[in-house]
């Protein structure tokens, strides 16, 4: 659901109105603590998790937003839902739902997991924190896993909740720079790609976790309740200044986590979807667990049929709109442009696994031409994921053509 722009800044400033508070409004669809910051920007917004996300901003053109994540440092509200689940049983029950191993997640450690159903069909994904050795924070994309913990949490003594937290991203190259100028003290050493730690800014609590939706260097920070969560953003704002920071929205991710093959739930991936066909695999264990969906995983095709995809001249539509010999043969799940690469970027989902990396296809555009693409494997660039971890210091300038 997007809203228009009249009604989606009435809405945002309606219910960020202290005093006039809309309750059924703020109910089913509250804005990020920090809307405000986005309001004189022409925002437009979409749903996420029930929560108000900007879907646009005119703080910069699309292609500005992309070279500011892979040059420098962006700002961005997210609709990111963090679940609790805490209790003796928390482990066991997420070891439950989940197909990867909890129990190997330490204190202080964040790991990739999602959810299947019985059949092996997908719900959704996200980050899971670990901050304490029976408490966990579950950072979940769009989808309801809340109802799906308390229907597995039978005689288990654990607590699922809500713990009203909110998530921000700041992602670039010089991120970790411009954190270890706004947090209160030293950063914690080491603080390694995928830690979390509880830390300070402007005298205010939050955690802080060494993850994004872009695959460049970044970091997260979940802003808690009875906190000043004013105080925070705007000291990350004014720090920024001198970054050149960047206030952004939805675009600035859409290229750029499609070419590092960052799938996004419900486009993706969805409940007609395994893990194997989503490229997923690698994260599904077949361990001592008795997980749900493992039975359907097991006998499942473990072949892969989601791939990225390069297409000259233009942005492919979504949808079942790519052919082989006038035939359709694959699904566009999402696709946008790369001012890098200088092509249309997506990733796809063929009919038939035999269709992979390197087969030439047609692909019916956004302006309604035909053009030629090819599908390529992903991450279309960056394959060990090093410039998260701040192992690859690769800033562009300028497209990859012009190097």
């Amino acid at each position: 659901m997007t809203l228009t722009l009249k009604n989606t800044r009435f809405v945002a400033k309606a219910i960020l109105s202290e005093g006039q508070r809309p309750r059924e409004l703020s109910r089913t669809m509250p804005p990020h603590p920090l809307s405000y910051m986005e309001l004189p920007y022409d925002p437009e917004y979409t749903l996420y998790n029930s929560r108000l996300t900007p879907e646009k901003l005119d703080t910069a053109t699309d292609d500005e937003m992309y070279w500011a994540v892979r040059t420098n440092v962006i700002f961005r509200h997210t609709g990111e839902l963090p679940i609790e689940i805490s209790g003796p049983d928390a482990e066991k029950l997420l070891n439950k739902v989940f197909t990867r191993n909890i129990s190997k997640l330490k204190p202080g450690r964040c790991s990739y997991q999602f959810a299947c159903y019985h059949d092996g069909g997908m719900i959704t994904d996200g980050v899971l924190l670990r901050l304490e050795q029976n408490k966990f924070w579950m950072a979940q994309a769009d989808g309801d896993l809340f109802s799906w913990y308390k229907a597995h949490a039978e005689d288990l003594d654990v607590k699922i909740t809500d713990p009203n937290v909110w998530i921000s991203q700041v992602q670039g190259p010089r991120s970790l720079d411009l954190l270890k100028e706004v947090i209160d003290n030293p950063l914690p050493e080491p603080f390694r790609y995928f830690d979390c730690a509880e830390m300070s800014i402007a005298n205010q609590t939050c955690w802080i976790s060494r993850s994004g939706f872009t695959n460049e260097l970044g970091w997260e920070i979940y802003l808690l309740p009875d906190t000043d969560i004013a105080a925070i953003g705007n000291h990350i704002m004014e720090v920024g200044k001198k970054f050149d920071i960047l206030l952004t929205g939805t675009p600035v991710f859409r290229a750029r986590r499609i070419e590092a093959g960052l799938l996004n739930a419900g486009s993706d991936f969805g409940e007609n979807t395994t893990p194997f066909e989503a490229g997923l695999g690698n994260f599904v264990e077949f361990d001592d667990r008795n997980f749900i969906g493992r039975k359907a995983l097991e006998a499942s095709d473990k072949k892969c049929r989601t791939w990225g995809m390069r297409v000259n001249n233009g942005v492919a539509q979504l949808g079942k709109n790519i052919l082989l010999d006038d035939k359709i043969v694959g699904h566009v799940c999402s696709s946008g442009y790369s001012p890098y690469q200088e092509c249309g970027v997506c990733i796809v989902r063929m009919d038939d696994a035999v269709n992979g990396p390197g087969t030439k296809v047609k692909v019916k555009c956004v302006d309604g031409s035909l053009q030629d693409a090819e599908l390529c494997r992903l991450p279309m660039y960056d394959e060990e994921r090093l410039i998260p971890r701040g192992k690859l210091i690769d800033i562009p300038t300028k497209p990859i053509s012009s190097k």
